[in-house]
């Protein structure tokens, strides 16, 4: 059989395709990290040893199928491991944010009654060690990375290093375990990040996501590449990166590079040389303003050619090419576009957006550039994919046709409805909240949409986000936001307005924009938002600038949409202060407990 045939076949489990896929490829390079010296690769044999040597391990600590084993870890290959070490004796993986607090960690413990968990760094360790102690069923954990605790906690901590030191397994009782899993069997147990109250454990089936990878598989399928190479940024504990990031590779035997952080993904694109890249929209609204600003301080002839290709770029992609536009598009490919193209490593065929929605203008941006920006949609409850757009068919206002195998129907009221393999199995331990969320075998997934002409599924809005003016008027927030954060001024935005008469909001101004205004303000560049907002003076001229981008933004919006007054937050929306979830979606209920009196003052 080729190894090529393996991505075919309709595997009974994860860990199966996985054994499969690494004694196919053997010494071939799987997983790749740099620790700082430069990415080193971990080949598929030596990986399959790993999780074998794990696997045992976990069974000898007394984890039998079905118990939960908890995952503390940032990106890299351990990760990989360890998920599969898990599931591969019938276990299920239950997967935690690096940002979650110990509060966070503690409600994972209890909820879930994990009684392992592996975690890497000392760093993650003080968030999570103290919640450990206080879990009742948690009885062992395996550390990475050395902890340096000298004071001993309630479960037995043991060193990663050591246990693949002793080489120890019994290689032939974990296959035998990875030969009874099934489908139908609970995989993971995902916690939803917690846009709006306390995370939910999400139980996914092997199936699950294995429908998702099949049905994904299809869509990759559309792009010419023999041998594809995948960068891994977004945190494997989100149920997106998950399938779609770490067992599509596995699927199709892809390589995955694991990105180091922010700062570094520049030059992680050049050394991983990238062929997918799964994305969240807000890191390409962050991309596409810092490569405008770069080509607008060049200006001059660069400035006008990267304008040109950006305009016939979207003509191009709308179909609307002359004869003219195409004999120009072609020297601009080379003048532009490769330039853009070779900054994220040259071999970029799909960039699949996820976890947010993506606004129709920064995916035409980058499709115009060469880097083809492929809208999807999903949720947790859906291991994660939904439907996403197709490679050369993209249509931008929508997240594209459903995955194979994948029903897909709009309700009465306009809520989106689903039903497939790829449903959870249920919210963990809250029968309740599974009712709601599954009724007669359809997942109401909460967000409102339509079924175009073509078959791409359009999402309208979202139920729970939708702001309801005093007079019944329906507003959507996140269009307004998304229309906000285009302008240069602002980097975030918050609309507000529930059973008022009209919309108010709060933004924060663009960090780099802002040393600008502040140099041409005789300030010093370097001056923090606070220090201005507690300048009455200072405060005002700030808002006479920001006053302009609002009005530019509300000329485009109906009467209701339109921002009527505003304050100007202290602080950016983060994962550290809890405002963003960990895939960068704001969490409206911490921002609006930390605003509402301000807001609510505007009226």
């Amino acid at each position: 059989m080729s190894t090529k045939n393996l991505s075919d076949i309709r595997w009974p489990s994860l860990c199966e395709m996985f054994f499969a896929q690494a004694e196919a490829r053997g010494n071939a390079p799987f997983l790749w990290h740099n620790e700082g010296n430069g990415f080193a690769s971990v080949s598929w044999a030596e990986a399959a040893r790993d999780v074998t040597i794990l696997a045992s391990q976990l069974r000898a600590n007394g984890i039998k199928q079905g118990d939960r084993v908890v995952i503390v870890s940032d990106s890299r290959p351990e990760w990989c491991v360890s998920d599969l070490a898990i599931m591969s004796i019938g276990a299920i993986s239950v997967p935690a944010y690096t940002t979650n607090t110990h509060r966070d960690h503690l409600h994972i413990l209890e909820n879930s009654g994990a009684k392992g968990a592996i975690i890497s760094t000392r760093a993650l360790g003080e968030n999570f060690l103290p919640a450990a102690h206080q879990s009742d069923a948690l009885q062992f954990i395996i550390s990475m990375d050395d902890q340096g605790r000298d004071q001993e906690i309630n479960a037995r901590i043991a060193n990663w290093k050591d246990i693949m030191a002793s080489g120890a397994m019994d290689a032939g009782e974990i296959r035998q375990f990875v030969r009874e899993i099934k489908r139908e069997d609970t995989a993971c147990l995902i916690y939803t990040s917690g846009t709006g109250g306390a995370p939910k454990g999400v139980m996914l089936s092997h199936g699950a996501v294995l429908h998702n990878c099949e049905g994904a598989k299809h869509v990759v399928d559309m792009l010419d590449v023999d041998h594809h190479r995948f960068l891994s940024f977004l945190p494997l504990s989100h149920a997106y990166e998950h399938s779609a990031g770490q067992f599509l590779p596995i699927l199709l035997g892809a390589e995955i590079y694991y990105a180091q952080s922010l700062d570094k993904l520049g030059a992680n694109f050049l050394d991983a040389r990238p062929t997918v890249m799964t994305v969240v929209p807000r890191l390409f609204e962050m991309l596409q303003a810092k490569i405008s600003r770069g080509i607008e301080k060049q200006g001059g002839i660069k400035l006008k050619l990267f304008e040109r290709a950006l305009a016939l770029g979207i003509k191009r992609d709308e179909g609307r090419e002359t004869p003219l536009d195409w004999v120009e598009n072609i020297i601009l490919d080379k003048l532009v576009r490769k330039n853009v193209r070779e900054k994220f490593g040259g071999r970029i065929e799909a960039l699949i957006s996820g976890g947010a929605a993506l606004n129709p203008d920064v995916g035409a941006f980058f499709s115009a550039l060469g880097l083809p920006l492929l809208q999807g949609y999903g949720q947790t409850e859906s291991a994660p994919v939904i439907a996403v757009n197709r490679p050369g068919q993209a249509k931008m206002d929508t997240v594209g046709p459903p995955l194979a195998d994948t029903e897909v129907k709009i309700a009465a009221d306009g809520e989106i409805l689903v039903r497939g393999e790829l449903l959870m199995q249920g919210y963990w331990r809250n029968p309740e909240a599974t009712e709601a969320a599954i009724q007669n075998g359809w997942l109401h997934t909460g967000d409102v949409g339509l079924i175009t002409a073509e078959g791409h599924l359009k999402i309208t809005d979202r139920k729970k986000d939708i702001i309801v003016l005093d007079k019944g008027d329906n507003v959507s927030p996140q269009r307004i936001e998304g229309i906000l954060t285009l302008e240069p001024e602002i980097a975030q935005a918050m609309i507000y307005g529930e059973g008022h008469p009209y919309l108010v909001g709060l933004i924060i101004p663009d960090p780099e924009w802002l040393s600008g205004w502040a140099r041409e303000n005789n300030l010093n560049a370097s001056i923090c938002l606070r220090e201005i907002l507690d300048d009455p003076d200072l405060e005002k001229r700030l808002r006479k600038s920001l006053d302009r981008a609002v009005d530019r933004v509300n000329v485009e919006l109906s009467r209701l949409e339109r921002l009527r007054r505003y304050i100007i937050g202290f602080e950016s929306f983060s994962i550290e202060n809890s405002m963003m979830t960990p895939t960068l979606k704001i969490r409206r209920h911490i921002i609006n407990k930390t605003y509402k009196n301000q807001l609510e003052d505007l009226y």
